[in-house]
């Protein structure tokens, strides 16, 4: 019993190591899907935008996507080879100990076995007990004898249980090496794609360094439309917080009964917004930022823009009244939605589907997202709370 109990026990020791490594792989290997997922889309928004045979920002802000991501993809590997050689340090010792086990298990085997073979024929068994010295005795070697088979029995049993489960551990040992091997395979492959987009992306920046001139033109036709956009939003805003009279009590209110609920419903779903696109990659955060090309040359972002693929529509973040649909440009268009006494923004829009007045639920289609002569589909987008403009990062979900 004490063989089959320390059988018992490095079963379950190794139950309880491989379940705590199968939940910790199982949760590496959802996170290297997730960004593998991510650098495809990526790669697909990147090739929208590679029409253009110049180098363009677009292109270089891809570019670090994918690197950063790509680096993140090489530490998860490094990090399921780390659990995988943890797992096969466990099982190779689970293994020792089983082999341990069976040879003991064997050797007490044997030497049971050759009592049993003493008293195997009916005749010596016969002598066995007929030479006792009284009935007693007699009934006592009878018990022995079934208990000694009894015994052997189980021992067999035993034996090739831990032959069995070793075998399986075996054939569990060579799937994780194997598994081991294919993710070092893929670790190599991966170091070696972002070395190749480093150097893409040091070949983009240098050659935008070039186009300095250009670069400037464009940061300032931004920053004219980025100014106009806050300037009508800023009118939006003022009328809309404006405080109102009820001709019928003559009371005035800034916020209705049902814009006070809309308002505490909008703020308990911070972090829990869904984005405003189905798919994207942000391309540029909320505040100021060095530009990526230009030294000593600042941007600000009172939102966030997201890139997406062609054709994409944007989608409200949560139900609320259309109050503006503005015209920016000719190719962008700017709709503001109410909360409450927050708004939410969606910009550099082709096409609208909505009109002003319209209560729109989460998640409703607000229009489609222009892309430009370069290939390049990016919402712009911003929520505010009153006057005072907040980080949709701290609002939106995490991918």
């Amino acid at each position: 019993m004490k063989s089959y109990r320390l059988y018992v026990l490095i079963i379950l020791l190794l139950s309880g190591i491989t379940s705590i490594s199968q939940n910790s792989q199982a949760e590496l290997e959802a996170k290297r899907k997730k960004l593998e997922s991510e650098i495809a889309y990526t790669n697909k928004l990147l090739n929208e935008t590679q029409t253009d045979k110049n180098s363009t920002v677009n292109q270089l802000l891809l570019i670090d996507v994918k690197v950063n991501k790509r680096t993140d993809l090489i530490a998860t590997l490094k990090a399921e080879v780390y659990h995988l050689n943890s797992k096969i340090d466990a099982t190779e010792l689970s293994l020792k100990k089983l082999d341990e086990e069976i040879v003991s298990l064997k050797q007490k085997y044997a030497k049971i076995a050759w009592h049993a073979f003493k008293y195997s024929t009916a005749y010596n068994k016969l002598v066995f007990l007929f030479s006792a010295d009284d009935i007693n005795q007699a009934y006592q070697r009878m018990r022995y004898l079934d208990q000694l088979s009894s015994y052997i029995r189980t021992e067999s049993e035993i034996i090739k249980k831990t032959e069995n489960e070793k075998n399986e551990i075996l054939q569990q040992l060579k799937l994780e090496r194997a598994k081991k091997n294919s993710l070092l395979g893929n670790e190599q492959v991966e170091v070696r794609e972002l070395e190749r987009e480093q150097a893409q992306k040091n070949r983009i920046k240098n050659d935008l360094q070039s186009k300095e001139r250009h670069l400037r033109k464009s940061i300032k036709d931004k920053e004219k439309q980025t100014k106009n956009l806050d300037r009508q939003i800023q009118n939006i805003i003022l009328a809309e917080t404006a405080p109102k009279k009820d001709a019928s009590t003559g009371k005035t209110y800034e916020l209705t009964p049902s814009e006070i609920k809309l308002t505490s419903s909008f703020a308990s779903n911070k972090g829990k917004l869904p984005w405003p696109t189905e798919r994207g990659v942000i391309s540029e955060t909320f505040g100021v930022h060095n530009h990526p090309v230009l030294k000593k040359v600042k941007t600000k972002n009172n939102g966030i823009n997201i890139l997406t693929s062609k054709n994409s529509e944007a989608r409200a973040v949560f139900s609320g009244k259309v109050v503006s649909i503005t015209t920016i440009s000719n190719t962008n268009i700017a709709v503001i939605v109410k909360h409450g006494e927050y708004f939410t923004v969606y910009s550099n829009l082709d096409k609208v589907f909505v009109s002003r007045g319209d209560e729109i639920e989460t998640k409703e289609i607000i229009g489609r997202i222009h892309t430009n002569l370069k290939g390049k589909t990016e919402l712009h987008f911003e929520i505010w709370k009153g006057s005072s403009i907040q980080n949709p990062s701290y609002w939106v979900q995490k991918k």
